[in-house]
């Protein structure tokens, strides 16, 4: 079997957070999978085989989460024996906790292998307070961890496609119109700046949906019906 990608871990990991009461969201802030109960906050960085930079990986997230866990594949983490021991007693001298992923059972069955523990590496709280207020303001899970070469559904996206699917409906409308029907306080930033050029402004204040946003619209429809519930006026596609 070909050596299993980082979005096939996604999924297993994702259940077995879910499993112990967490909220999980996958990428988020550059971390491929964040998983928050109450205060509590645990991060995961996956590769398919356990090397050098999964664990770089792990010892930055450290500054952000209270729990760090490396995930590999079952299969290409444990060969050979000897390494595989030398694995664990890194992660044990380094607090992060290690975890495998069996992709060859139904379902795929995740073994936490080693325990993480705390190793007093110092806070960075400003990136911290970003990495909770991007979890706390998405709507749902709508990317999976790992991935790359993807465009992340991040809470600005999200609320410029929720404009764009309004704009789709109302056809044209001010600024104060979209705040007010969205419910998005911001909107005025988000068409002026027209990160995603989505957006035509037709006169001082007033904007309508560009060929690109009526594409977004279509593109990203699985993402709009999960927006509950709907903005006032809004047909989702």
């Amino acid at each position: 079997m070909a050596n299993a990608r980082e979005t096939e871990l996604y999924g297993p990991v994702k259940q077995f957070f879910e499993g112990l009461g967490y909220v999980v969201r996958g990428e988020v802030t550059g971390c491929d999978l964040t998983a928050v109960r109450d205060r509590d906050v645990v991060l995961v960085e996956m590769k398919s085989r356990f090397n050098l930079t999964l664990v770089l990986q792990g010892i930055d997230r450290q500054q952000l989460g209270d729990t760090v866990y490396l995930a590999v594949d079952h299969a290409y983490g444990r060969r050979p024996a000897r390494r595989w021991r030398s694995i664990q007693r890194l992660c044990r001298q380094l607090g992060l906790g290690l975890l495998t992923v069996n992709l060859r059972t139904a379902p795929a069955a995740v073994e936490l292998v080693v325990e993480p523990q705390a190793v007093g590496v110092r806070c960075n709280r400003r990136k911290r307070r970003a990495l909770l207020h991007e979890f706390e303001h998405r709507t749902g899970d709508h990317n999976v961890g790992g991935s790359t070469g993807q465009p992340i559904v991040t809470v600005y996206r999200e609320q410029a496609l929720r404009i764009a699917a309004y704009l789709a409906t109302a056809q044209a409308a001010t600024v104060a119109q979209v705040r007010a029907d969205t419910g998005i306080q911001r909107s005025g930033g988000i068409l002026q700046q027209n990160y995603y050029g989505w957006f035509t402004r037709i006169r001082h204040g007033t904007y309508t949906l560009s060929a690109a946003g009526h594409e977004a619209v279509q593109a990203y429809a699985h993402v709009l019906r999960a927006f509950t519930p709907p903005c006032q006026g809004e047909q989702l596609p």
